[in-house]
């Protein structure tokens, strides 16, 4: 099998980072210097009432630095989904300029509920109906290719409406879906300068339009 190449900046322009307290200290001067740092989706909250210990600091030093900002939500499963967008409610400011709210959908590191199909969808949805006009955009949901086919393939029309991010560390996605989803992460064990010790490289989909207004004009594929 041959090695996996991790994407180019000629074939996907905007890359960027995500990030949680895991990461330490960050100094985001030396991160806006890079051109695969355009931007960073940063943990703020877990379930319904853990915070990121870095994140209100993080926010504000993205900001500062001038890269575009994300914040991203571990949704647990064993606790109700309104109860948890009220910890993102108190956590996460709603500016203009950032990504929409990502929701972490992933069984790694979660409780020991295994959900139903029907039961993800209406804890997902009574999440999403509490946060509903106070951040901007519909949302992102991050999963890898084993929980999408779980709970997505063939269902996304019963789910919110939502831009999917992939996580996919051993090979590409396929191109041709490139606008099926809209962030990939290629990397868990990435180096950037300005931050000690591995980080999660992701790639904006060159297709992806919806969010020229924050990166400008975006490569067409």
């Amino acid at each position: 099998m041959a090695p996996f190449s991790p994407p180019s900046l000629a074939d996907y322009p905007i890359q960027g980072i995500d990030i949680s307290h895991h990461q330490g200290s960050i100094d985001w001067k030396k991160l806006a210097t890079q051109p695969n740092v355009r931007f960073a989706i940063m943990k703020a909250t877990e379930g319904g009432d853990h915070r990121d210990t870095r994140f209100a600091e993080n926010w504000r030093a993205a900001r500062d630095a001038g890269i575009v900002r994300g914040a991203y939500h571990f949704f647990t499963f064993c606790r109700a989904g309104r109860e948890q967008a009220q910890n993102v409610l108190t956590t996460v400011p709603a500016e203009p300029g950032t990504l929409p709210i990502t929701i972490d959908l992933e069984f790694t590191g979660n409780c020991g509920k295994v959900p139903t199909r029907e039961e993800l969808i209406a804890e997902i949805s009574g999440f999403l109906a509490e946060l509903k006009g106070v951040y901007p955009g519909k949302p992102i949901f991050y999963l890898n290719q084993q929980f999408f086919d779980q709970y997505l393939k063939g269902n996304e029309a019963s789910f919110p409406e939502h831009y999917l991010w992939l996580r996919s560390i051993a090979e590409e996605p396929a191109r041709k879906d490139c606008g099926v989803w809209s962030i990939w992460q290629f990397a868990d064990n990435g180096t950037v300068t300005g931050i000690q010790g591995p980080v999660d490289l992701n790639a904006l989909c060159p297709s992806q339009t919806a969010f020229s207004d924050l990166f400008g004009t975006l490569a067409a594929q």
